[in-house]
């Protein structure tokens, strides 16, 4: 019934692991919930994994019958995409960390910070949408083969979830600039497959074909 091979689904895992990126969500957890009381920690990461998972299943779901309803070409957005999740990686290398874009946001909002930032644009980032949409192509991949997808999505988010509700313990062993550090390592690896999407729109379109 699964056509998905093992290499592809570790591929998926990982790709959707870097964008979603819930080790770079955690500084924006803890200043989200710096005035938050404690016994109130596992509701507002819940709250906000909630949100982030309507949000990616949207655009699973919807993201590429959008697409086509307006005339885009598959090949012209996974160029498109790849180009900006390309940028996106680099803002996660080079750029300011997490909690420097959001914190101003994150300190004063209380269980409201579990929608924005947490949720969005945190762990439901542009990157993350685009990625999905990317990922689960019509023209390319079975009905068994975006479900799987989905599969995926819900194992990342569920990791999502354990890390934040573990934020304390964590905070104490790898610290916020562990985190920045491990993002930007991640941004190293999704710059790669930002390349590879790239790649895949020339083929798609027709202009190449990409071999290896």
């Amino acid at each position: 019934m699964f056509e998905i091979s093992s290499a592809q689904l570790l591929r998926e895992f990982i790709t959707l692991f870097v964008v979603v990126d819930p080790i770079g969500s955690l500084p924006v957890f803890y200043f989200a919930t710096s005035s938050v009381a404690a016994r109130f920690h596992w509701k507002f990461a819940l709250r906000g994994v909630l949100v982030a998972a309507l949000v990616l299943y949207f655009f699973l779901i919807a993201g590429q019958v959008v697409i086509e309803a307006i005339g885009l070409r598959l090949g012209s957005f996974q160029i498109a995409g790849g180009i900006i999740l390309f940028l996106f990686a680099l803002t996660m290398i080079f750029g300011p960390s997490k909690p420097a874009r959001e914190i101003e946001e994150a300190e004063h909002t209380d269980l409201s910070g579990a929608v924005y930032p947490l949720a969005i644009p945190s762990i439901a980032s542009p990157g993350a949408m685009l990625a999905i949409v990317i990922l689960t192509d019509n023209n390319r991949n079975s009905v068994s083969d975006q479900l799987v997808t989905a599969g995926v999505l819900g194992v990342v988010l569920l990791i999502t979830l354990l890390l934040l509700l573990l934020a304390a313990r964590l905070k104490r062993v790898i610290g916020t600039t562990g985190a920045d550090v491990i993002s930007r390592v991640m941004g190293m690896i999704l710059a790669t497959v930002a390349v590879d999407s790239v790649l895949n729109g020339f083929e798609t379109l027709g202009l190449f074909a990409v071999h290896g």
